[in-house]
């Protein structure tokens, strides 16, 4: 079902929103993939531009329970707010060391104004315990296509980009973990800022580049 779900939305995308994949992530090996989150349809449609299976980390509030069984099914990964999600990092931690794509959107929710946020702690907690590679990624245009609010996808061009996998290794012994959570979530939103030719998290309210 995974795969033809993959196709139906890679199909739909290319016809109705000249969809294009730019970049790609390693056929091999397990790593977290770090996208901007504008927009529901963030997750198929940064799903079809990999040619690998992936498991999302996502909100765990986000759908009724009659479609949550099968949403876990096909890869998704409920994510509890407001605490630290032991489980659900576990199993992300579990993926990547299988050899899994693990998809993060580090600034932990959409962005109601389409400019990027902040990262949270959680890319860093799971690539301190992984020393997992990062491919940044940027999807340019999901905001368009359905912002907040919005009742129904509007027709609008989108470009998904992959960027070079970034490798952090793991904190020294002794070293700040905060600290390394901080400075990963930090370069991997500057990356991703750079594949979209925006400026990145805290340069000022308001202050955004047309994208590419």
């Amino acid at each position: 079902m995974y795969w033809w779900l993959w196709v139906l939305t890679r199909a739909v995308g290319w016809i109705l929103l000249g969809y294009r994949v730019e970049g790609q992530v390693p056929r091999r090996g397990g790593m977290l993939v770090a996208a901007n989150h504008a927009s529901y349809a963030d997750i198929p449609l940064l799903g079809c531009g990999m040619r690998r299976r992936a498991w999302y980390l996502g909100r765990s509030d986000l759908f009724v329970p009659g479609v949550k069984g099968l949403l876990q099914w096909l890869g998704w990964i409920p994510l509890k707010l407001g605490r630290l999600d032991r489980r659900a990092f576990e199993k992300a931690v579990a993926l990547i060391q299988q050899g899994k794509v693990v998809v993060i959107f580090p600034e932990g929710g959409r962005t109601l104004t389409g400019h990027l946020r902040e990262a949270k702690p959680g890319l860093g907690m799971i690539v301190a315990q992984t020393g997992c590679p990062v491919v940044p990624a940027y999807l340019n245009g999901t905001y368009e296509v359905l912002p907040p609010g919005a009742k129904r996808p509007r027709r609008h061009p989108v470009t998904v980009r992959f960027g070079e996998p970034m490798t952090f290794g793991r904190p020294a012994d002794g070293g700040d973990t905060k600290q390394f959570y901080r400075h990963v979530s930090r370069a991997v939103m500057e990356r991703i800022a750079a594949l979209g030719g925006v400026e990145p998290p805290g340069h000022g309210p308001g202050s955004r580049s047309a994208p590419r």
